[in-house]
């Protein structure tokens, strides 16, 4: 291969390199590595890449070896955190202690680990010292993890070497140093309080675990590698196993590595074919990946290879159906599930998906078949008779008051003191049978039974019963002025007290036609055309042509008695030192034409 070719080739691997990386795939990247290798195999770089890659993908053995082959170019001085570290994870302690001791230059990852050595050789005393000296001198993001190495190791010395711990002053906010802090108190002896220290870490460690499970994704990717590491499948149960494997394909979906999601599932179902969470996390990928038909097809095929499993999986593909928009189709996948038909959860989803679809005979057919079950097999238990309630209730509010009667009736059986339900069976037969309603009413309770329960004086003093004593003693008070024969007038004037005219006359009968418009009353002539040059307000300021007399329509023959009206008591004669017409106000009613005027906008009666 020429220069220039492996040059172009190897810029393009590094490329890949670097993506691998930082999407976290060091599989792919270990693949990219070894062809960068094949181009250059002394590439000091790309050697450390590939240590990286095997230590990332829990190799320790193959990383130890690839350092070993190579200690020409991987110097201890650029290779010493990594050999030491794979020597620590092969549990080689001494060995790990001697490549760190051996560095020429203590960078803080050597420090980091030198301390969990130290630990690892019950060396507790300089563990503590070396924790110390890193949370003194090192101003990173790392400060909590150090912390909660700090307080293990004084919960070690109190627990192995029955060491009073000393108080570090540690502010215990997260479940690793609360469980640390519980492992001191077990060490002396203080079991109480470390219970209560164990129940405070258990509760934070569920807060941290469901913030971290959508929210820190890449972060809980990392941490579920870590499972990788040789000699764990030694520790933990087959149920434990499996859950990691679970939770890898689930981050695998989240990741959005599709194909290694489907991978893992796949291998999930292969060895748990009747399990439900490989298929369930197999449609979720499919959903997110828009395929839902797909996704509703394979549900389907494993509700029917496993009918034991079917009621989880039909309520799975019914949500599907509704995300979908196809509320009618859920209601006919949740109908099939026959153990579930009759329970209470299932009767209410359905009959409010059946109410959101305007499908009453429907809903009241749910309600029809649970009450048949629980007719058969817990007659008159609560749920059965509450099942009787709400179906009432549902046809009562739906207008189907014949239907109601049925349930009404047994509910009453069952409870002849219940009025609720005396009165709406009444209201039911009032419309199917009257005569059955009149028959029904007799068993109401009286209303003498009904008032002796009731407290005269607290009724009276209270605010409602105030208002309605009011009420009757106007009434009483009115029929006493009729039998006393006091004038309607009086009356009215009471009542419309503080609405009349001002200079509003008793003596005088009111117009009876005042409450119609002007245009509308009887003795009304309209305008007289051609005479608009005498009409008052035209023509120029200070010009007068006729008197007042001419243009007061109460003075007409025609016209019958009226009340008084504002500022037309008397004449006004218009001379040649009065204000022109237009600027004239009444005389002692100078609110009364702004009244006028705002009763005329409104399209108000005429006035008094």
């Amino acid at each position: 291969m020429a220069a220039g070719a492996a040059a172009v080739a190897a810029a393009g691997l590094w490329s890949e390199v670097n993506r691998c990386g930082q999407n976290g795939d060091f599989a792919r990247a270990l693949k990219s590595v070894n062809k960068i290798l094949q181009i250059n195999k002394d590439d000091v770089t790309a050697l450390q890449c590939k240590v990286v890659c095997l230590i990332q993908n829990g190799n320790f053995k193959e990383a130890l070896g690839v350092i070993n082959t190579h200690t020409k170019v991987l110097t201890s001085d650029i290779i010493a955190f990594e050999k030491a570290y794979c020597e620590y994870r092969l549990n080689r302690i001494e060995s790990a202690l001697k490549t760190i001791q051996s560095a020429s230059q203590q960078t803080d990852k050597l420090k980091e680990l030198y301390g969990q050595v130290l630990y690892r050789l019950e060396r507790y005393d300089d563990c503590l010292a070396a924790y110390r000296d890193l949370i003194r001198n090192s101003q990173d993001e790392y400060e909590e993890e150090r912390k909660t190495n700090l307080s293990a190791v004084v919960a070690a010395q109190s627990t192995w070497e029955k060491v009073v711990p000393e108080d570090l002053g540690l502010r215990e906010a997260t479940y690793e140093l609360c469980y640390n802090s519980a492992c001191a108190l077990i060490g002396q002896g203080k079991l109480n309080e470390a219970m209560k220290k164990l129940q405070k870490a258990e509760e934070l460690c569920r807060q941290s675990l469901s913030e971290d499970s959508d929210q820190n994704v890449f972060d809980s990717k990392k941490k579920v590698k870590l499972t990788n590491a040789e000699g764990v499948e030694h520790k933990l149960s087959k149920k434990q196993l499996q859950a990691i494997e679970f939770n890898k394909a689930l981050l695998a979906m989240y990741t959005n590595q599709a194909d290694q999601c489907r991978k893992l599932s796949a291998n999930l179902q292969s060895q748990s074919p009747e399990h439900l969470l490989p298929v369930l996390i197999q449609a979720a990928q499919l959903c997110r990946e828009k395929q839902h038909a797909k996704a509703i097809g394979l549900l389907q095929d494993f509700a029917e290879q496993h009918p034991a499993n079917a009621a989880e999986i039909k309520l799975t593909m019914a949500q599907l159906k509704i995300a979908q928009g196809s509320v009618t189709k859920a209601c006919m996948i949740l109908r099939s599930i026959e153990e579930l038909q009759h329970k209470p959860g299932m009767v209410s989803a359905l009959v409010t998906m059946y109410s959101h679809e305007e499908d009453i005979d429907s809903a009241i057919e749910v309600f029809t078949q649970a009450i048949q079950w629980y007719q058969q097999h817990q007659p008159k238990s609560p749920v059965h008779l509450s099942l009787i309630r709400e179906a009432a209730n549902f046809k009562l509010k739906h207008g189907r008051k014949k239907e109601a009667i049925s349930d009404l009736e047994e509910l009453w059986k069952q409870n002849p003191k219940d009025v609720h339900t005396l009165a709406q069976l009444i209201s039911a037969y009032s419309l199917v049978d009257p005569e059955k309603a009149k028959v029904l009413s007799k068993h109401l309770p009286s209303s003498d039974t009904m008032s002796l329960k009731v407290d005269v004086d607290a009724l009276e003093n209270s605010h409602g019963a105030t208002y309605v004593r009011k009420k009757a003693g106007k009434l009483t008070g009115d029929n006493q002025q009729k039998e006393q024969g006091q004038g309607e007038v009086k009356k009215k004037k009471k009542k419309k007290k503080g609405k009349l005219p001002k200079n509003y006359d008793p003596k005088v009968t009111p117009d009876p036609e005042r409450w119609l418009p002007m245009r509308e009353r009887s003795y009304y002539r309209g305008r007289k055309k051609g005479k608009k040059k005498d009409q008052v307000g035209k023509g120029t300021q200070g010009s007068t042509t006729t008197g007042s007399s001419e243009l007061d329509a109460s003075r007409t023959a025609s016209s019958p008695p009226t009340s008084p009206r504002p500022g037309s008591g008397t004449a006004v004669s218009v001379t040649s030192n009065v204000i022109p017409p237009r600027h004239q106000k009444p005389a002692g009613a100078p609110a009364t034409k702004k009244k006028q005027q705002q009763k005329k906008k409104k399209g108000a009666k005429g006035g008094w």
